[in-house]
């Protein structure tokens, strides 16, 4: 009786020793925050629940608003017409690899869109007054998982001594 006992549990014993460990990833954001450094917005996260040493592809991403104006040599924007206000979505990507805790922590920098084909006239320099970025939000596009970032951020008028800038 001794025996048989022994032999009908060696195996589960033996299965129990070698089993894998369990993956217990579940990824999430812990934290996701955005400042404004000049004119480019930073949106800086930590992610958990990775796994060890895993490749993680994110979107940083945002509607934005730039105005960009005409300033000639005498340092004011000289008439309405010499002014373009752009919206449109940007975003920034990046790859990071999470290390032996199963996280990651970084930052992704966006920039405001372009003036797209606005030009100035000869004798004037084509100028950023002001740029804000709204519906803020990282996505870790691996795992399919986003955290969005509440708030408006704005420059202000970046041109406060450029007379019809702003």
């Amino acid at each position: 009786m001794k025996r048989l006992l022994v032999l009908l549990c060696t195996p589960l014993l033996l299965l129990v020793a070698f089993a894998l460990p369990a993956n217990a990833q579940s990824p999430h954001f812990l934290r996701a925050s955005a400042s404004l450094s000049g004119t480019e917005l930073t949106v800086s996260f930590k992610e958990a629940g990775l796994g060890n040493n895993a490749q993680i592809d994110y979107v940083a991403s945002a509607d934005a608003t730039a105005t960009y104006v005409c300033v000639n040599r005498g340092g004011s924007n000289p008439s309405a017409a010499n002014k373009t206000t752009v919206t449109a979505p940007v975003s920034e990507t990046g790859t990071f690899t999470s290390g032996k805790n199963g996280s990651i922590t970084a930052s992704l920098t966006i920039s405001p869109p372009g003036p797209g084909s606005f030009t100035c006239p000869s004798g004037q320099s084509r100028q950023l007054a002001s740029a804000s970025y709204t519906n803020v939000a990282i996505t870790d596009t691996t795992n399919n998982v986003t955290e969005p970032i509440a708030g408006t951020f704005t420059t202000g008028c970046l041109l406060p001594n450029v007379r019809g800038a702003c």
